[in-house]
């Protein structure tokens, strides 16, 4: 016979790893060990987890119990602990059995076009497929606003619960979310000589400069950084970089709504931490911003721009700066040096641009007519239409599509919004007729801007902070789990075009 004592272990399992757990499936669950085990089961059982009492006939209370025992037993970190050895063997099984298996192949076009295709990375918290879009630990982006913990009364995921998805593959419970909320509000504050820093930087130094430039500087917290110093074993690196970023996550909110404070709301103080709300929430707060739908706007473009698999500059930065053994907070800002490039974090910013001038040149509620004359003039230019395709996606980017869907729900007569649905109608029949591009549909910048705007905040400028803020979550739990699973130093091989050309003399003679 079953011994009772597990019975709770099993449920808070079961509630712990299932993507949605259900009343029925744990029902099912507490049914079937209560009959293998009935002729031997206690009056009552004693559960060593939460030192409570629970009646045997009680089965709400046991699951609940147990519901609260996975949730909040355990921190994160001590979820990863359990997670990373499992973890550990099965890649060292795998490279010991498959370890000289190819691939793919490089071509020469390859290598002169940045890369694009070329297998080259191990990247565990996403995955882009051309054709789905992105996938968090295997989620696509509707599976996760159904199935990530939110805010009361509100409809958006909560980024701390795609962080906790990111980092352990788990969908976490809503108790899970909460204790990373408050811990995220306990390691908040600023360090003095960076808020100094900050309040010294001249107004005509680009937000993004100060991102990177304050982030460097909380270096002088770096737990890692310290113990690399005084010699730590390389099995205890993932445990300081985990302490790591989860400081500069918690922090990163601060620095930003100070940037934004400093530069558009003429030094105005960002106000306290509020341990009792979420993270986007004191985030919009510390800048001003506290319309309820601009919060949960802000809860779904933190969770959707968070990851898009490791070949993208910021994630590839982060994954190669790190491999050095730089601290989080160096990996980090290179990353965000990347990310303030216009060919990647920009766009967004571009796509606003150009839809102002649109409006200005052919003026609003314009014709679908109109507009295809309009962006055929952009073309044929030497232009691109901004917002539209993707080096991997070959359909319309999901995360166009979610905001898509907020702004139909929330701002359907905005007047940009309109012009941003009418383009969606008529832009990618204009680029499959002019027959250059490979994916004519919209990304997640032909819609981001727009929604902004809608709530006040027209500071282009600042946007890519918005989203290097919300990357942070991506590739920092990323960077976790390279240092646990012992990636080496990142150093490809590198060849001159006169060596590429002697090698294909000699492959072809």
């Amino acid at each position: 016979m079953e011994n009772p004592m597990n019975w709770t272990y099993r449920a808070s399992e079961l509630i712990q790893t299932s993507a949605a757990p259900s009343s029925l499936r744990v029902r099912a669950l507490w049914k079937n060990m209560r009959m293998n085990s009935l002729n031997s089961s206690p009056e009552r059982l004693t559960m060593s987890k939460t030192n409570s009492v629970v009646s045997e006939q009680n089965s709400s209370c046991l699951v609940l119990a147990a519901r609260h025992a996975s949730a909040s037993s355990k921190s994160l970190k001590d979820v990863l602990a359990d997670l990373i050895p499992k973890e550990q063997a099965r890649v060292k099984t795998f490279r010991q059995q498959h370890g000289k298996t190819v691939v793919g192949q490089i071509t020469v076009d390859m290598m002169y076009g940045g890369m694009r295709g070329m297998k080259g990375l191990v990247y565990e918290t996403s995955v882009l497929d051309p054709e789905e879009g992105i996938r968090f630990r295997g989620y696509s982006i509707p599976e996760c606003q159904k199935l990530l913990p939110k805010a009361k009364g509100g409809e958006e995921p909560l980024p701390e619960g795609l962080f906790w998805l990111l980092v352990t593959g788990q969908v976490p419970t809503q108790e899970q979310v909460s204790w990373l909320s408050q811990e995220w509000a306990k390691r908040a504050a600023l360090p003095s000589h960076v808020v100094t820093m900050l309040d010294n930087f001249p107004t005509n130094l680009h937000p993004m400069s100060q991102l990177s430039a304050a982030i460097t500087a909380l270096n002088s917290e770096s737990n890692f950084a310290r113990a690399y110093a005084e010699g730590v074993h390389r099995t205890k690196y993932w445990e300081l970089i985990y302490e790591d970023c989860m400081d500069l996550i918690a922090k990163l909110p601060c620095v930003a709504a100070k940037i934004y404070r400093n530069l558009y709301r003429e030094g105005s103080s960002i106000g306290a931490i509020d341990s009792k709300l979420d993270w986007s929430h004191n985030f919009t707060n510390m800048l001003g911003y506290t319309e309820p739908q601009f919060t949960e706007l802000m809860r779904l473009y933190l969770t959707i721009h968070s990851d898009h698999e490791g070949g993208n500059v910021s994630a590839h930065t982060s994954h190669l700066v790190g491999s050095a053994l730089s601290d989080p907070y160096l990996s980090f800002a290179a990353a965000m040096n990347g990310l303030a490039g216009p060919l990647h974090g920009l766009a967004n910013q571009e796509v606003l641009v150009w839809l102002t001038q649109l409006q200005k040149e052919v003026g609003k509620g314009v014709s679908d007519e109109k507009l295809r004359d309009y962006i055929w003039n952009t073309l044929n230019s030497g232009r691109v239409v901004p917002g539209y395709g993707h080096a991997v996606l070959r359909k319309t980017d999901p995360r166009y599509t979610c905001q898509r869907e907020f702004a139909l729900k929330h701002l359907p007569h905005d007047p940009m919004f309109k012009l941003v649905a009418q383009l969606y109608k008529i832009v990618p029949n204009v680029l499959l007729e002019q027959g250059k591009a490979k994916n004519p549909w919209p990304n997640v910048d032909a819609h981001s801007g727009v929604l902004l705007q809608y709530y006040g905040m027209t500071e282009m400028n600042y946007y890519t902070v918005l989203f290097g803020v919300s990357r942070a979550l991506g590739v920092l739990a990323q960077l976790i789990w390279s240092r646990a699973l012992g990636f080496p130093l990142e150093r490809p091989k590198s060849m001159s075009t006169d060596g590429l050309m002697k090698f294909v003399d000699s492959k072809s003679g």
